[in-house]
C-alpha cells in the first residue's frame, strides 16, 4: 500500500458527492483515512457525507466543503479550512467534472465552464495543495482524474475532450517535477477511466447498462494500480479491454507519425482500414 494511504491520514477528494468521487471517498475512509468530500451543492454533500457515516466512519474524520472548483480563491479557502483543522493533506483526488456537451464553434457557451472546473480545476488543486504537501515532508499522492477522451479526442464534444488532455499533459509534468524535487515524498498518478455508471454517463437511463463498470469496480483498480506503483492507470469496462484501449491510443498516435488527416479512426478514407487494424 502507498505511504500516503496509511491510517489516520488526510485525503480531499473533488466531485465526491456522487460517482468516482463518492466511491473513492469511501475508500478511503474504510482505510482509516480522514476525508474531506468536496462539490458544488451543499445537499448532496450532506448526502454524501450521511453515506460514509452510514459505513461506520466517525462523524468527527469526515467533513464537507462546498467548493465551485472553477473559482481559484474557494480552492484557496479549502485548502485554508482543511489544513486548519486537520493538518497537511496526504491525499487529493481532483476528480471534479462536468460534461454539459459543446461544438467547435462553442455556441452554447460551455467551454469557458468546462476549462475552468475539468482543466484549471485540476491544476488549480494541485498547485494550491501540492507545495504544502511536499514542504511536510510525509508521503502524499496527488490523483488527477483524465479521460479516454482526452487521449483518443473522438470527434462530438471539443471541450470536454481539451479539458482532460490538459489534465493528461499536466499531470505528466506534475510527476516529472516532483521526481525531481529533492527530498520530496509527493507523488502524482494519472486515472482515466472506462464507461463508469455516474451522473455524467447516465445520458437520461435509469439503469446501469452492462458495458458499465460501477464506480466502486474503478476505484478498486484504481487503488490495485497504485499499489502496483502505476502512474498512468488506464481502466477498462465491461465492453472495452486494455488490449482494445491500447490499440485506439496507438491509432490516435499513429495519425501523427504517418500524417494521416486527424481523428482518422471517423475518416471516411481510414475507418475500415481502423477496424481491420484492431482485428489484427
Amino acid at each position: 500500500m502507498h505511504a500516503a494511504l496509511e491510517k489516520g491520514g488526510v485525503a480531499v477528494v473533488t466531485g465526491s458527492a456522487s460517482g468516482i468521487g463518492l466511491a473513492a471517498a469511501r475508500h478511503l475512509a474504510r482505510l482509516g483515512l480522514r476525508v474531506c468530500l468536496v462539490d458544488l451543492d451543499p445537499v448532496r454533500l450532506d448526502a454524501a457525507r450521511a453515506r460514509l457515516l452510514a459505513d461506520g466512519t466517525p462523524s468527527g474524520e469526515v467533513m464537507t466543503v462546498p467548493t465551485d472548483l472553477g473559482e481559484h480563491t474557494q480552492i484557496l479557502a479549502l485548502a485554508d479550512r482543511v489544513t486548519s483543522a486537520w493538518g497537511v493533506v496526504n491525499v487529493l483526488m481532483n476528480n471534479a467534472g462536468i460534461q454539459p456537451g459543446s461544438s467547435i464553434f462553442g455556441i452554447e457557451g460551455t467551454w469557458d465552464r468546462i476549462i475552468d472546473v475539468n482543466m484549471l480545476g485540476v491544476i488549480r488543486g494541485s498547485q494550491v495543495f501540492g507545495p504544502r504537501m511536499i514542504a511536510s515532508g510525509r508521503a502524499g499522492l496527488i490523483i488527477n482524474t483524465g479521460s479516454k477522451q482526452g487521449i483518443t479526442t473522438p470527434p462530438g464534444d471539443p471541450a470536454y475532450n481539451v479539458s482532460k488532455a490538459g489534465v493528461k499533459v499536466y499531470t505528466e509534468a506534475l510527476q516529472h517535477a516532483l521526481r525531481n524535487t529533492q527530498d520530496c515524498r509527493v507523488e502524482a498518478r494519472l486515472f482515466i477511466p472506462g464507461f463508469v455508471w455516474t451522473p455524467l454517463t447516465y445520458g437520461g437511463r435509469s439503469e446501469k447498462p452492462g458495458g458499465a463498470w460501477t464506480p466502486e469496480e474503478a476505484v478498486a483498480f484504481l487503488f490495485a494500480a497504485i499499489d502496483r506503483s502505476d502512474f498512468y492507470i488506464l481502466c477498462p469496462d465491461n465492453e472495452v479491454d486494455r488490449g482494445t484501449d491500447e490499440k485506439r491510443i496507438l491509432w490516435a498516435a499513429g495519425d501523427i507519425v504517418e500524417n494521416r488527416p486527424p481523428l482518422s479512426r471517423w475518416h471516411p478514407e481510414y475507418g475500415e482500414l481502423f477496424k481491420e487494424w484492431l482485428k489484427v
